[in-house]
């Protein structure tokens, strides 16, 4: 498969802007681009999404290990035309000192040419050690052209090259300007501002796909993405069988809440469930559902409007307390507490959980955690199952305040903070809410997990849940 990996030397370094500016102009020219992004995120994958036209699908060692990743990668880039990978952080950063979670071994391991993005501001000539270097601390890595990002102007962009071009063989394939008033995202203390929160967002990416197209020789990186080696799964797609298909979820989709993974919004629909879009905003009562999944978002932005709708917060409690299956992460596991707090201000959200959430300045969780499931407290497991270790992600600046010393949790944390005291996972009736983001892989299928507790309390809860509902 043609592909291109975006790498840097660091981060911030306009690897994001690139390539949503890649996916739009390549798009623009008829292409069928399939994006991809390093690692656990959801803002810019949904931002890669919206410029290629087709959903962002995560490569991630740590959640879903090696084989699973490259095979993963096969299956959703064999009938595009090139596929995009954007890297995150530095191209030999990562988990671990030796690199085998780094960007680099993602690229060597699916055969992928690396387009370093260099933020070129203060420098000139010593571009040129700078890629001299990364060619040699890995030489298995092909780094197959190099592009300047925040160039001061024409004559730093011919002096740029110069030197590039004297001391490397390295192709240089253009640089964008120093321009933030076309190029740069929103940002917010989570990052970029998510897509589908920006009512100007398609006009954005346009703008970067015309920055890109203008200052970058796409012809070349068409032809440098044929380096890519040949690469074959070891193994069929992960499948789930249409085993569930008289279930209606609920999925709560919309300014507030929409960090959900694309592999595992297929997962649901190919097990046969229905998703039912519910706007927590706007919708005054629930749809007829027998399943909630409530992901994450940024609620704090929009707790006021959360709070405004009380007949749907008193709808998904009453829900809830009647038996109602429910997943929530993050996001909606704050929507589920009594009450948000953050600049001084405090709405009321659902109020089913025990708990207020605070917000903070700084991170209160970040990065991979690996968790221990509790025998007899996960409420999904079934007779006979045993507890599974699960390796997953977290990013939050709110807290839990006001728990009972008598909360039930369902994971131990091994790794990373959770909601505290080494646990995550609270669970209420037959709620499970987490500061965990879980993600369906092969040693992980937690949505086939919650469909089939979703089926076995169907039954037992239906008459409750239709007079909450």
């Amino acid at each position: 498969m043609a592909s291109l990996f975006l790498s840097a030397a660091h981060k911030s370094s306009g690897k994001t802007t690139l390539s949503i500016g890649l996916c739009e102009a390549l798009k623009q020219r008829g292409l069928r681009v399939q994006p991809f992004k390093k690692g656990p995120d959801y803002i810019d994958p949904i931002w890669l999404g919206m410029a290629a036209g087709n959903p962002c699908y995560n490569l991630d060692f740590f959640v879903a290990g090696r084989q699973e990743t490259i095979d993963d990668y096969c299956h959703r880039g064999r009938d595009a035309d090139i596929c995009i990978i954007e890297g995150n952080k530095g191209l030999y950063d990562g988990l671990d000192l030796d690199g085998s979670n780094s960007n680099a071994a993602l690229a060597k391991a699916i055969a992928s040419p690396v387009i370093l993005v260099i933020d070129v501001r203060g420098t000139m000539r010593g571009i040129a050690p700078l890629l001299i270097g990364y060619q040699v601390f890995d030489e298995e890595v092909n780094i197959a052209g190099v592009i300047a990002n925040m160039a001061g102007g024409s004559r730093h962009e011919s002096k740029l090259r110069a030197a590039v071009e004297e001391y490397t063989d390295i192709p240089f394939l253009g640089a964008l300007q120093n321009d933030p008033a076309l190029l740069a995202l929103s940002e917010r203390h989570l990052g970029l501002i998510p897509g589908y929160e920006d009512p100007d967002a398609m006009r954005r990416i346009a703008a970067i796909g015309d920055a890109v197209r203008g200052n970058v020789d796409l012809d070349r990186l068409l032809e440098l993405s044929l380096q890519a080696a040949p690469l074959a799964a070891a193994s069929s797609p992960l499948q789930q069988k249409p085993e569930f298909r008289d279930l209606r979820i609920g999925i709560a989709r919309d300014r507030a809440f929409g960090f959900y993974y694309p592999g595992d919004l297929d997962a649901f629909t190919q097990a046969g469930a229905r998703l039912v879009p519910i706007d927590t905003i706007r919708d005054r009562r629930l749809p007829a559902i027998d399943g909630l999944f409530i992901g994450g978002g940024f609620p704090e932005r929009h707790a006021a409007e959360l709070a405004a709708n009380a007949d749907l917060r008193a709808a998904i409690r009453n829900a809830i307390e009647a038996g109602l299956p429910t997943y929530a992460e993050c996001g909606g596991m704050m929507y589920l507490s009594r009450s948000l707090s953050w600049n001084g201000l405090t709405h009321d959200m659902v109020g089913v959980l025990p708990a207020q959430t605070l917000m903070h300045e700084k991170p209160q969780g970040r990065g991979y955690v690996k968790l221990d499931e509790i025998d007899g407290q996960h409420p999904w497991m079934s007779r006979g199952q045993s507890a599974q270790t699960l390796c997953a992600h977290e990013f939050h600046y709110s807290s839990l305040q006001g728990l009972p010393a008598d909360s039930r949790f369902a994971y131990r944390m091994q790794r990373g903070s959770g909601i505290g005291q080494q646990q995550d996972g609270l669970v209420y009736r037959n709620l499970l809410a987490s500061y965990t983001h879980l993600r369906n892989t092969a040693a992980n299928p937690w949505v086939k997990r919650f469909l089939q507790f979703v089926q076995t309390n169907r039954l037992a809860c239906a008459s409750g849940i239709a007079n909450a509902l």
